[in-house]
């Protein structure tokens, strides 16, 4: 519990003056208060508050993971109006890699060092069962210590339901002895029913999202959350989406970190809104920060965000840039003008600029020794 500090509330705006006491004594702060941050104008602040519990939490720590992202297809059965990745069969975009593949991409990325294959795709109508499985083994096979975090939660409601024909639970107790080492968090979107009708409408529902994680946390295992925002959700379905995460959290503390995604509108059916400020990316970061107490990292995802911009919110709140990821396919195909991988000097240089102390991570958030090719502060010079 950090001491309440008159001088900083005194510099603080008079309307943030009560937040900050509760936040300064790690009181939890409601949803009437979340939107009030969010609309509140003055983010310097909301940066300062969301400060408190960054460094209480990681101290001067930033972190980032040497990771592989890997599409295997876009093939899907549903038609997300956010969304420019997906494709049917015969589609110009369409793609379907073989295990043997995908296997290539991995061996390349662990001879560049990567310690985890993030790996999503559609909601393929045909790929079997087995193909799973033999996918899963042969990656587990490359190398025992590799994490393989993959899948979103309508991917497995699509597998349990339509592939493997089998329970929730049976079927990620199957991808679990294959290999799977982590559940990816998207799909979630917003969780607003009207929201969700209107921009991903045949999706999975919030309960189905939360019930995945949930039963995949109660067989010990970890996950991500995240939250798609900017399109054409309000304040508070941005909040009522944090407070469902915080209540799983409060049951099963299963999730390793919250990651929000800024829309990215420009090839999408969504492309007449507006793509969201910076200054918008920056308050929901730091009032995510704020608002979700019980979680331990709050992730900038640079390649939503751009890593300027991502580095900068390390003072809002946020300890971790994400990973290097090599190849990224979904926010690029709906727009998304960032590179589509970052070097470990980038996120080490980034993260330096911001003043803060950058550590690799494991897939849990767990802190790895530094890597020889990542870039070193220049001695200091001594004139003779």
């Amino acid at each position: 519990m950090d001491s309440f500090s008159p001088l900083i509330a005194r510099l603080l705006p008079s309307d943030l003056r009560p937040i900050y006491a509760k936040v300064s004594e790690g009181v939890r702060l409601d949803e009437n208060e979340a939107v009030f941050l969010l609309q509140h104008k003055d983010i310097n602040a909301l940066g300062t508050l969301a400060n408190i519990p960054r460094e209480r939490k990681n101290g001067n720590v930033a972190t980032y993971i040497r990771n592989l992202y890997v599409n295997y297809s876009n093939h899907c059965i549903l038609s997300c109006q956010f969304c420019a990745f997906s494709a049917k069969k015969r589609d110009p975009h369409a793609f379907e890699l073989s295990i043997e593949q995908i296997a290539a991409k991995v061996k390349v990325g662990l001879g560049q060092g990567i310690t985890e294959v993030h790996m999503v795709g559609g909601l393929h109508p045909t790929l079997p069962a087995a193909w799973y499985i033999e996918l899963l083994q042969t990656l587990r096979a490359l190398d025992p210590n590799l994490f393989l975090k993959a899948f979103t939660a309508i991917e497995i409601r699509h597998l349990a339901d339509r592939i493997f024909k089998k329970p929730l639970l049976e079927t990620l107790s199957l991808l679990k002895e294959a290999g799977l080492g982590a559940l990816t968090g998207g799909g979630a979107e917003i969780f607003d029913q009207g929201v969700r009708d209107r921009i991903c409408r045949g999706k999975e529902t919030a309960p189905e999202w939360l019930e995945v994680h949930e039963a995949w946390h109660g067989m010990g295992m970890r996950s991500t959350a995240t939250m798609l925002f900017g399109h054409v959700e309000t304040l508070a379905q941005r909040v009522e989406h944090l407070r469902l995460l915080r209540d799983l959290h409060d049951r099963t503390a299963g999730f390793t970190a919250f990651i929000p995604f800024a829309f990215v509108p420009e090839t999408t059916d969504l492309a007449h809104i507006p793509p969201t400020t910076a200054a918008d990316e920056l308050r929901t970061l730091a009032v995510s920060r704020l608002y979700l107490d019980n979680f331990d990292h709050i992730t900038a995802y640079w390649i939503s965000f751009g890593l300027p911009l991502a580095s900068l919110a390390l003072n809002y709140g946020v300890d971790d840039l994400h990973g290097t990821i090599m190849e990224e396919k979904i926010f690029h195909m709906a727009g998304a003008k960032t590179p589509q991988a970052q070097s470990e000097k980038a996120f080490e240089k980034a993260i330096r600029e911001a003043g803060r102390d950058p550590v690799p991570r494991d897939t849990w958030y767990r802190r790895l020794a530094p890597s020889p090719q990542a870039e070193r502060p220049a001695e200091p010079q001594v004139n003779p």
